[in-house]
């Protein structure tokens, strides 16, 4: 029996390539071993079957965002992305054309996390030009939510919600409110801050019942459904 060696070693030996080349080969990957693909150089393989795809790629890995589809009290923490961003529950609607690999679900960074109990559109990012358009922009790019709601609200109430509302003791930038049905509210805003929206509502006797994030910017979660996700297409700007 062959001695157990790395699996980027072994694909140095079959490829005549060097171990950085290997190594860019497995994390993309191209390789497999018995017909199933390993990204992880230090895997360790004997007599299995190593092949390398015929159109594998010798350039790193181009960062990714991913949409998701949070469902209501979803903790996103490392370890829930991680269980529920998969093969599994990856969206049809993806026309994105991108390999899935784990690579993707390393070093993600989670830009405007929904408020407790919202659910909706969620951005995880590998791209520092993505998070960093959504950071430093986040008082100018508008969001969508639709929000469901409990109570009466007059028209001088709606009107409150589109202009004349405080919270943390400043005045709110208008904002565009209407209703989308008898119990349920649209908001398109900007600069939402954690528990605004909540606030808003209470200021004009209303109730949260439901909380659903649209939009981000451009960006929209369209058909994807609760607890699905898909990777950004390259064309897609906020």
């Amino acid at each position: 029996m062959t001695e157990p060696i790395r699996l980027a070693k072994r694909l140095v030996e079959l490829k005549q390539c060097s171990r950085r080349e290997a190594e860019l080969y497995i994390a993309g990957g191209w390789v497999s071993v018995d017909g199933v693909v390993v990204e992880e150089p230090q895997f360790m393989v004997s007599e299995q079957m190593v092949e390398l795809h015929p159109d594998a790629k010798l350039t790193p890995l181009p960062p990714v965002s991913i949409l998701f589809h949070q469902p209501p009290d979803v903790e996103m923490t490392a370890d829930s992305i991680r269980q529920m961003i998969c093969a599994d529950t990856r969206s049809p609607e993806d026309h994105s054309g991108i390999r899935p690999l784990k690579q993707h679900l390393l070093h993600l960074t989670h830009c405007l996390p929904l408020q407790a109990g919202a659910s909706g559109l969620a951005v995880l990012t590998q791209d520092f030009r993505v998070s960093r358009k959504l950071a430093d922009d986040a008082n100018t790019i508008e969001q969508e939510y639709v929000v469901e709601v409990s109570g009466e609200l007059s028209a001088e109430g709606l009107q409150s919600l589109n202009h004349g509302l405080s919270f943390n003791s400043k005045p709110l930038a208008p904002a565009k409110v209407s209703w989308q049905n008898e119990t349920r509210l649209r908001f398109a805003l900007k600069g939402v801050q954690p528990g605004q929206i909540m606030h808003m509502c209470r200021s004009v006797g209303l109730e949260v019942k439901l909380m659903k994030r649209l939009r981000i910017g451009r960006v929209s979660m369209a058909k994807l459904a609760q607890g699905q996700w898909r990777y950004m297409a390259g064309y897609e700007r906020f």
